[in-house]
């Protein structure tokens, strides 16, 4: 990039530089004592060619041309250029009509991405007639318990003319929209979407645990092979850090926690006897978009770069879309205030920036009350009018990766990929992802990252507007979405009226295969799709499940920070 006798003359020219602006004391004044990034990894005052040569980065080597290994910089080749990143709104809140309604609002809206978000007693296979759902029925997402509901939810959708991610793990949710798409008249391998379908994120990022983690891996491992044998255009798992993020880890912890849950599924697909090239196109993975706008951008391309490697020198995979990065972006629901909602417009605005000039595939950008309650139609409105000002009013589009080339960026880049590398091996160490869940390791880890962030904001070392610095105590005059309190007895109600009005012999016999399939470790998602057929609920299928391999529980950990 620099012949030597020009690196000499930058080198020089710095430390000149350096001596110019210091005072009499030799000190230069400044805001902080010493700047760092987010996931506090030291920032320095300017940035140079010699960062990046100094850093043994190779062009060709490490990031190389747009759709060409080792994908630093996207892909694909033209990126934007060629098309732009789908708009998918996630949504899910409250009846499965009203659901329906929302996600046809958001379709004639600009947002042809269907997201859809479940509630914690279906994420938690309980339904909405267990005691422990009480107060949570539609709160965080759509409530589905039978088929019957899923058909409510895409009532008037042709699923296999669109683009769906359902937010759930394990085979009775797709179950249940496979046997929607079948009865709508679509076969499996029309359907185009993704199945969340990640135990790990939600172990640690949710703390959503419903069977022995071993199990919960076999039933995500279960769907990821029905999908490569029958849903060539699905993306059946989608690997998430989001989540990991929200609780509180930071950027470069994201990427290991991230790809090491990757790594422990690809060694799980190949045990079940899938070829690595197989399954390895159809992987997709989640990030957060933060709030340091530079950490984030680089976030993305160490991940990509990352991800390259590990998938062609430790699982030897030969097709190039093995290697890749496909990944969908959430901006920071965590980052967003109840104090001046309005200012979350702006938050949300640079995170979504920060992940377009990263290079996602998808986008949801949150919408400014969501940290008071689910958002309503008018605030959706404007997340998804930020998304489209992105596309053509910024310009950020025009050029591939416009941020590569950053002495800033690439360093930075750098950076993450040295300290995830670190994360990475230590986990591979323990054993994978899940025994360093097992012991506690990834937990206390995430644990350490969160206090240390929140005890900077509350010595105002990290400013939030509005929160601890530059507070305005007026009362923001939003209106905000309510769930009717009624609507939990209709749900349980609906239920009763399902039950009462099925062919019972035909449930019994659908449980009873699914529970002989259970206990001969067969893939459950054939006898699982039997039964929601015949109108079993979510909780008669989970309870299966429980039976065969019981209920999670978790050994204590107690440790100091």
């Amino acid at each position: 990039m620099y012949d030597g006798d020009i690196l000499d003359e930058i080198r020089k020219r710095k430390e000149e530089w350096e001596r110019e602006i210091q005072d009499e004391q030799g000190s230069v004044k400044e805001r902080k004592e010493a700047f760092t990034t987010l996931g506090e990894i030291p920032v320095k005052r300017v940035y140079t060619p010699l960062d990046v040569v100094d850093r043994d980065i190779d062009y060709l080597r490490d990031i190389s041309f747009p759709g060409e290994y080792p994908f630093t910089r996207g892909i694909h080749p033209t990126m934007y250029r060629g098309s732009l990143w789908t708009i998918r709104q996630f949504m899910g809140f409250g009846d499965p009509r009203k659901s329906n309604e929302r996600l046809k609002y958001l379709m004639n809206s600009g947002a042809p991405g269907l997201n859809v978000a479940f509630d914690l007693p279906t994420i938690n296979g309980v339904g909405s007639d267990h005691p422990l759902a009480r107060g949570e029925i539609g709160r965080n997402g759509v409530p589905v318990n039978s088929l019957e509901d899923m058909e409510q939810l895409f009532d008037g959708i042709p699923l296999g003319k669109v683009s769906t991610s359902l937010v759930i793990a394990y085979p009775p949710i797709p179950c249940m929209y496979i046997a929607v798409a079948e009865k709508q008249g679509f076969r499996p391998d029309q359907l185009r979407g993704t199945f969340q379908n990640d135990s790990i994120c939600r172990d640690v990022g949710a703390n959503v645990r419903v069977v022995p983690r071993r199990a919960e891996l076999k039933l995500c491992v279960d769907v990821v092979e029905y999908a490569t044998k029958h849903m060539p255009l699905w993306y059946p798992i989608s690997i998430v850090g989001y989540q990991i993020r929200e609780k509180g880890c930071t950027a470069a912890q994201e990427v290991a926690f991230n790809l090491s849950d990757g790594i422990e599924f690809v060694r799980a697909f190949i045990e079940r006897g899938m070829d690595v090239d197989s399954f390895g196109p159809r992987l997709s993975f989640m990030w957060n978009a933060h709030n340091d706008f530079f950490e984030e951008i680089a976030k993305y391309r160490a991940a990509r770069r990352i991800w390259a490697r590990i998938m062609k020198e430790k699982f030897k995979a030969r097709n190039p879309r093995s290697m890749q990065i496909r990944f969908h972006t959430q901006t920071s629901g965590v980052s967003l205030t109840a104090q001046q909602p309005l200012n979350n417009v702006a938050r949300v605005a640079i995170q979504g920036l920060a992940a377009v000039l990263g290079g996602t595939q998808s986008l949801h950008t949150n919408s400014m009350d969501e940290a008071m309650a689910l958002p309503t139609e008018d605030s959706v409105k404007i997340a998804v009018c930020t998304q489209q000002i992105l596309a053509h009013e910024s310009g950020v589009t025009n050029t591939v990766d416009p941020i590569a080339g950053s002495y800033y960026v690439e360093s930075l880049t750098k950076d993450l990929e040295d300290e995830a590398m670190t994360y990475i091996e230590k986990i591979e160490e323990i054993g994978g992802a899940v025994e360093a869940l097992e012991t506690g390791y990834v937990q206390r880890e995430v644990t350490k990252a969160a206090y240390a962030y929140q005890d900077k904001v509350e010595k105002k070392q990290e400013i939030i507007v509005g929160v601890n610095d530059y507070v305005d105590d007026r009362e923001p005059n939003i209106n905000l979405l309510e769930i009717d309190e009624a609507f939990e007895r209709y749900m349980c109600e609906k239920i009763e009226k399902l039950k009462a009005g099925r062919d019972p012999s035909a449930v019994e016999r659908s449980l009873d295969k699914l529970r002989e399939a259970a206990f001969r470790d067969e893939n459950l998602m054939e006898s699982t799709m039997e039964a929601v057929k015949s109108y079993a609920t979510l909780r008669e299928v989970w309870d299966v499940y429980r039976e065969r391999y019981g209920s999670f529980n978790e050994k204590a950990h107690i440790t100091g920070l």
